[in-house]
């Protein structure tokens, strides 16, 4: 059934989340605030890893047969709160396509703290309310061109919200620590990732479009995302065949200080200490004057881009 057997641990990750969110509702009579706040934890690690497979499958369905993959889809939705198709329209037309340019909306130039902590606490937050809109637009937009593609998404949105609501009115307690949110560090976390990604690289460079992560750990929990240049070298390369791609193509080709080994170390130096917002070349990142988004959702044309709608 699994086009690549390495998703294996995606299917058991998504599974091992359904477990641990049922868990408190079975148990929560008798669970103490420590219980409580480690059953968090746990949701909101494993949600969050769940939107990194989201992001895996609409770039590269994992099954074989296109009726199973929809059906996952939706089993995902309601893994990160959201709806799994519309994570195509914001990632892949728009981020994948226009990097860093007014027509990405998500691009890190939007987040203009002078701390630069802030930036990356909030990313999501500034970024939230351009994606929603360039979703809607291109809703609408696929309404028309691929009607397929939105009833799965109608009906994703449907079954996701609809059962968050009837949970907080079974459980509003549960529902808020064990879904809302979990959810919602799902949705910050899978933004902001693009901030330390793409921030202070150089878009228009062939490999220095992006800044690898390269971790045994990082990159064994989720699923291989730390090789962001080979992702989006080839966006539609499964995800365990990012490594060998980075070790071929990308590391020969890619400045040092965009291939580093340890997250958390770049993270301390940059939001902790000595928390400068700098490029690839260790000069402070100087932002352009702030412009609004460009409409990408115009030139979208699917006929020419079916790829880019894996999945749906």
């Amino acid at each position: 059934m699994l086009r690549y057997q390495a998703d294996r641990r995606t299917v058991f990750t998504v599974a091992l989340y359904f477990v641990f969110a049922v868990i408190p509702w079975l148990l929560w009579p008798n669970l103490n605030n420590w219980e409580i706040a480690a059953l968090v934890v746990v949701n909101c690690f494993l949600s969050f890893s769940c939107a990194v497979i989201v992001h895996n499958t609409i770039h590269v369905p994992i099954f074989k047969k296109k009726g199973m993959n929809k059906f996952f889809q939706m089993v995902l939705s309601f893994s990160y709160g959201h709806s799994t198709s519309a994570f195509v329209p914001g990632h892949n037309f728009s981020h994948h396509k226009y990097t860093q340019t007014s027509k990405d909306a998500m691009r890190t130039s939007k987040a203009r703290f002078k701390i630069n902590l802030l930036n990356q606490l909030f990313f999501f937050f500034i970024m939230s309310g351009d994606i929603i809109k360039g979703e809607v637009r291109f809703g609408l937009k696929m309404r028309k061109q691929r009607p397929e593609w939105f009833r799965q998404y109608a009906l994703e949105m449907i079954l996701v919200f609809g059962t968050k609501i009837a949970l907080l009115i079974y459980n509003w307690k549960c529902a808020v620590l064990f879904v809302l949110i979990p959810h919602q560090y799902a949705a910050w976390g899978i933004v902001g990732t693009n901030y330390f990604q793409h921030d202070g690289a150089d878009e228009e460079h062939p490999y220095n479009h992006s800044r690898n992560f390269t971790g045994t750990w990082l990159n064994f929990f989720l699923f291989n995302n730390g090789f962001h240049g080979a992702h989006h070298n080839k966006p539609n390369l499964h995800w365990s065949l990012l490594p060998a791609y980075h070790a071929e193509h990308i590391r020969p080709n890619v400045h040092p200080a965009l291939d580093l080994e340890s997250l958390p170390l770049y993270l301390f130096k940059t939001h902790i200490y000595p928390a400068k917002r700098l490029d690839f070349k260790g000069q402070p990142v100087v932002l352009a004057p702030a412009v609004k988004d460009e409409d990408w959702v115009a030139e979208v044309n699917v006929g020419h881009h079916a790829n880019d709608m894996a999945g749906a």
